[in-house]
């Protein structure tokens, strides 16, 4: 959604080797086709013009298709993209649900908003980033503005039409994701409400999953208004990335962080629907107290990871909050989102949910370790 999380916006999961049809339908589920188009349509629009304005050689001399591949994966913050599913994952766990085809339509649409939010971001910043990050794509000309913008609407587009074919519940979550993501990027992003507006589009993203998969989202409010108090803290940290001087940002964070890690594990009762297939007597289901207290060990384990992976970035941008550590704080925030997802999970009781949710933090960082992709920023 901006260049802070996520929202976002925190982001495939790893599932088990299938056959070529399996995968065909799979991709089909997800909407890879629509992304296909989406930055197929885009990359062609960068090449008509991705020169540096001035620079008559270069615009008359197409950019290698690498270059051009490159800026789209640091405009569109591809690493990020891993903290985006356990949102729906940890939406559908919150709902007492089992995650379905539907779940995974609205990991799609996440996934094209959160990149539509991204695109934007930077085609709003374009003249602060001339000034402040010319090393990026929009002000070294090698995206030109028009694609981005254009490649936004597709986006949104794409994000919305997937959210449809969830179901009615998942597109009256989405509809307002997608507002509010366009409020924050062209309206609320310098102004006091922009870090509310940052943590209801993530806490939004949440109850798409919860609404994609079980038709309710009264049950994952809680878990969207913990999720959207950590968006908030590291968006507010996110302000001062480029200037630094702050060190009552990262230090609330770090206080925002130690509630959320006690408000994550402490003990609460699982979902109505866990409940049930817990009870004993119930065909293929364990003693309820043995359920209970491998639920409450992985909450512990996985919140001690939320807590560790912010905590320590922020100490540091505490102590000294130039803008190299403060830029630090936020990555060490966006990276923070997917334990904290995973957390989510478990405290509903989705224990296999859970862990598929954290497997993302692992392949996110081996992800972002490639040869393509190690100049491309999560923030």
């Amino acid at each position: 959604m901006s260049r802070t999380t996520a929202t976002a916006k925190a982001a495939p999961a790893p599932t088990a080797t299938a056959g070529p049809a399996r995968t065909g339908r799979w991709a089909e589920r997800l909407g890879l086709p629509v992304l296909s188009t989406v930055a197929g349509s885009a990359l062609v629009g960068a090449a008509t013009g991705g020169a540096v304005p001035g620079d008559d050689v270069a615009s008359r001399t197409p950019r290698p298709r690498s270059g051009r591949a490159g800026a789209w994966a640091e405009l569109l913050r591809l690493p990020a993209l891993f903290t985006v599913p356990g949102d729906a994952l940890a939406g559908a766990a919150a709902a007492g649900a089992r995650p379905g085809p539907r779940t995974l339509l609205a990991i799609g649409s996440s996934m094209c908003l959160y990149e539509a939010g991204m695109v934007l971001n930077d085609w709003a910043d374009r003249a602060e980033d001339a000034v402040e990050r010319p090393h990026r794509p929009l002000p070294s000309g090698r995206v030109r503005p028009a694609a981005a913008l254009t490649a936004a609407g597709a986006l949104t587009g794409a994000g919305l039409a997937l959210a449809a074919g969830a179901g009615r519940p998942a597109l009256a979550v989405a509809a307002p994701l997608a507002a509010t993501v366009w409020a924050y990027d062209l309206a609320l992003k310098h102004t006091p409400a922009g870090p509310a507006a940052m943590a209801a589009a993530r806490g939004l993203d949440l109850l798409l999953g919860a609404a994609a998969t079980g038709d309710s989202t009264r049950a994952a409010l809680p878990s969207a208004a913990l999720l959207g108090g950590h968006t908030l803290a590291v968006t507010v940290v996110s302000r001062r990335e480029t200037t630094g001087g702050s060190a009552l940002a990262p230090l609330a964070a770090l206080a925002t962080t130690g509630a959320l890690t006690r408000l994550v594990t402490r003990r609460t009762r699982p979902p109505a629907g866990r409940r049930a297939a817990a009870a004993p007597g119930l065909p293929g289901s364990g003693p309820a107290e043995d359920t209970s207290r491998t639920t409450g060990v992985l909450t512990t384990a996985l919140g001690a990871v939320y807590a560790a992976t912010a905590a320590r970035p922020y100490v540091h941008a505490t102590l000294n909050p130039s803008p190299p550590l403060t830029q630090r704080a936020v990555g060490g925030g966006v990276r923070a989102t997917v334990p904290l997802q995973a957390a989510l999970a478990a405290r509903s009781g989705a224990t296999a949910t859970s862990l598929l949710v954290a497997a993302l933090a692992p392949a996110g960082r081996m992800f972002a370790r490639r040869a393509g992709m190690r100049k491309v920023s999560i923030t």
